[in-house]
């Protein structure tokens, strides 16, 4: 895999990095830093005086760059992989998003700053930014990946299977996990109370053909070389995965994302974005 690692020198930028040793080793590892010089604020003044600090700037920020990837190769863990070091000037999401439809990634990691939900509506947030936008699957780390053996995997149907299967595949970590597969059915809110009986056989139903299609995924991963547990629910699907994430502990969130974006997600919401928010652990979305 080509992985790209982007570092802001945050706490949960380091993590990100150290986080590097219980994947695969890479193809290539990229450690990209972005540069966001900001622009002079004063629009009275002369134009060679603003170019002249907006120079000294970018010069003084590029040197804090260096220094910084010099102390993240410096943690790289052994057998990370080739190394490629990049300084970017521009937006963080945008740089971030660039390099990886420009270099072919298959997996960013990346530390989360921790914005609250109305905070990220107002000023944005790189990391949902990127999460949202990119071209390939991304880990967001939001705090210290103390191991990675087990894991929490929801999918909402066969088209996220596929996709996770596919991830799978790819053999992305480097010890054996087990995934604890689990899908959530929504509650069946019956017209009139008469029709009670009818929803929950409807529920019951429901809950029989989720643990079907669970079973079934659990004998495909099987030959990848994962071990399986299966959990069927009913509920709403970000609070009762993360009620089944505080009851198991899992090392890890991963799932799939739709890629809502904009208006869409600000109304509707994303089941991703939401336990990015929420969750105690780090979240791994694959496309």
């Amino acid at each position: 895999m080509r992985i790209l690692i982007a570092v802001d020198g945050s706490d949960n930028s380091y993590e990100a990095v150290r986080a590097l040793k219980y994947f695969m080793r890479a193809e290539e590892l990229i450690l990209l830093h972005t540069l966001d010089v900001p622009k002079p604020a004063y629009p009275m003044m002369v134009p060679e005086v603003a170019n002249e600090l907006y120079t000294a700037l970018e010069n003084s920020m590029r040197e804090d760059g260096e220094r910084l990837l010099d102390r993240i190769t410096s943690l790289l863990p052994m057998n990370a992989g080739p190394v490629t070091r990049q300084l970017q000037l521009g937006t963080p999401a945008e740089a971030i998003v660039t390099a990886a439809e420009q270099q072919k990634v298959d997996l960013i990691l990346m530390g989360a700053r921790g914005l609250g939900p109305v905070k990220e509506r107002l000023l944005g947030s790189v990391s949902h930014r990127v999460l949202t936008l990119a071209p390939c699957a991304t880990f967001i780390v939001s705090a210290p990946v103390k191991a990675l053996q087990k894991v929490l995997l929801p999918l909402q149907g066969p088209y996220d299977a596929e996709a996770a299967l596919r991830f799978l595949d790819r053999k992305p970590f480097r010890e054996t996990v087990e995934l604890i597969l689990m899908t959530v059915v929504p509650t069946t809110k019956p017209p009139w109370p008469a029709h009670e009986a009818a929803a929950r056989e409807l529920e019951k139903q429901a809950l029989l053909g989720a643990q079907d299609f669970l079973d079934n995924v659990a004998s495909r991963v099987t030959p990848l070389g994962y071990t399986s547990k299966t959990v069927a629910s009913l509920g709403s699907p970000a609070s009762v995965i993360l009620q089944e994430a505080d009851k198991i502990r899992p090392d890890l969130i991963l799932m799939g994302t739709h890629g809502r974006r904009g208006v869409t997600r600000f109304v509707l919401g994303s089941v991703s974005h939401a336990l990015l928010h929420a969750a105690k652990y780090p979240v791994l979305v694959f496309r």
